[in-house]
């Protein structure tokens, strides 16, 4: 049998994982979850959230693809065959995400390829963005380069693919993502928003700032999709665990708090303070933004850069999402990397095509007010994962014990500090808080009234 892939250094694992972490959702939702659930303190909860509960769930299944040298499937299959549904959930998972993220990539393309050949004014116009999703040639089009780049990568393997390409673009991803919040906190009238964000107002503070925290914290680090299994199958026995995890989250973390600095004081001063202009999603990085670029001095130029640092972010997400499904077909059914990197491209670009045109030629398939894109982002995002992560729980806090993975942890120099915290999160804390994100999102998502947990929703 092939002996597996490898990344070569313990930066280079690193630099992947936090580039498949750092993604979309820190950039357009973490800063206006940070602005409406009290700022500060919402800050401080998610850093706890991430420490703790997070830090719980991502050294599972790192530990989990280092110890089987397998991808998800195999991974939970190799562990439990009584809980080798969980893999195939968890597989499930990029299959659905990486096709509409694709389509979304593509728009970052266009917008940065607008905004890099002086088209900020046009970029900023009221229709511009709905006129362009709309329409069917472009954003399939764009849809498809995105797609195309990340395949070039994933084909080019572990080491001289993903690894090397993500050691490129973090650096660069971090560069920008400072010099962009300098500025921003720069422009007059900006500091006000500095405060609204870092300053704690408990006015705002709620049972669902914790639920809001939590599900963020949980979405933003490419858990329960099978990514960290993989990633951790490639890693050495020799490379620091817990460390390595340690300093994930910290690029998770510092990042979703470097893009609140670039996007709230710069809507805040294009705004005049209204906070109602901060929103999330596709309408603050493709609506808003373009507006706040445009008003600002040497606006071209600074909206070029975020769009840059976010294809970065986006692509380096998509690449780890594509190598997780090309896993995946390697190890079930023995292919050779080419072949299966050609075939899920193929794949992803057929499943992604009604995404992509939801907006304009299929804009009448809908589901509970979502479109395509929207429900399998909710199938994906709010249903599978939770579902995912509790299980994991259950697997490793009372079926296997939590020694398997400690010992995992433990294999490189005897040491694992957070192993009681582990213990704790593991088997008693996390299991509930993640029904209590499969219950948030599932009710927020689909309008259910919840009566007296109504505060339960985000």
């Amino acid at each position: 049998m092939k002996e597996r892939s490898n990344f070569t250094s313990k930066m280079g694992f690193v630099m992947a994982a936090a580039g498949s972490a750092v993604g979309l959702g820190n950039i357009w939702r973490f800063p206006y979850l940070a602005a409406k659930y009290g700022g500060g303190t919402f800050l401080l909860v998610y850093l706890i959230l991430a420490v703790t509960f997070g830090f719980a769930l991502m050294i599972t299944e790192v530990a989990i693809g280092r110890k089987t040298g397998l991808s998800a499937i195999g991974a939970f299959q190799a562990l439990d065959k009584r809980f080798s549904f969980v893999g195939i959930l968890a597989s499930l998972v990029p299959i659905i995400i990486f096709p509409y993220y694709s389509v979304i990539g593509g728009w970052v393309i266009k917008y940065l390829v607008t905004f890099t050949t002086g088209g900020v004014r046009d970029a900023a116009g009221d229709g511009y963005f709905s006129e362009f999703i709309g329409s069917t040639g472009s954003p399939l089009l764009w849809f498809a380069v995105f797609m195309g780049l990340t395949a070039i990568v994933v084909i080019l393997g572990v080491e001289k693919g993903v690894e090397k390409v993500s050691k490129i673009m973090m650096p660069i991803l971090i560069v920008l993502t400072i010099i962009i919040a300098i500025y921003s906190c720069t422009i007059p009238g900006a500091m006000e928003g500095v405060k609204y964000y870092i300053m704690p107002h408990m006015k705002d503070f709620s049972a669902s700032t914790i639920i809001a925290a939590m599900g963020q914290m949980f979405y933003s680090m490419s858990l329960a999709m099978g990514i960290m299994v993989t990633y951790g199958s490639y890693m050495k026995k020799d490379t620091h665990l817990e460390s390595s995890v340690r300093q994930i989250e910290l690029f998770d973390t510092g990042i979703a708090f470097m893009a609140g600095l670039m996007i709230i004081p710069a809507v805040f001063a294009f705004s005049g303070g209204d906070r109602s202009a901060l929103s999330a999603g596709p309408g603050l990085m493709f609506i808003t933004l373009p507006k706040v670029f445009d008003s600002m001095p040497m606006g071209g130029v600074i909206g070029a850069c975020f769009f840059l640092l976010v294809l970065f972010a986006a692509l380096t997400s998509a690449i780890s999402l594509m190598e997780t499904i090309v896993s995946i077909f390697m190890d079930k059914f023995h292919w050779k990397r080419k072949g299966a990197s050609i075939f899920v491209f193929g794949l992803a670009l057929v499943l992604g095509i009604p995404s992509s045109m939801g907006f304009g030629a299929l804009s009448g398939i809908s589901w509970k007010g979502m479109s395509i894109l929207d429900i399998m982002d909710f199938v994906s995002n709010n249903v599978l994962m939770p579902i995912v992560a509790f299980f994991t729980c259950v697997l490793v806090g009372f079926v296997l014990k939590t020694k398997v993975i400690e010992d995992e942890v433990k294999a490189t120099d005897g040491t694992f500090s957070g192993q009681n915290l582990f213990r704790i999160m593991i088997k008693w804390v996390a299991p509930v808080f993640l029904i209590l994100i499969l219950v948030s999102y599932v009710a927020t998502g689909l309008k259910i009234d919840l009566g007296p947990l109504n505060f339960l929703k985000v």
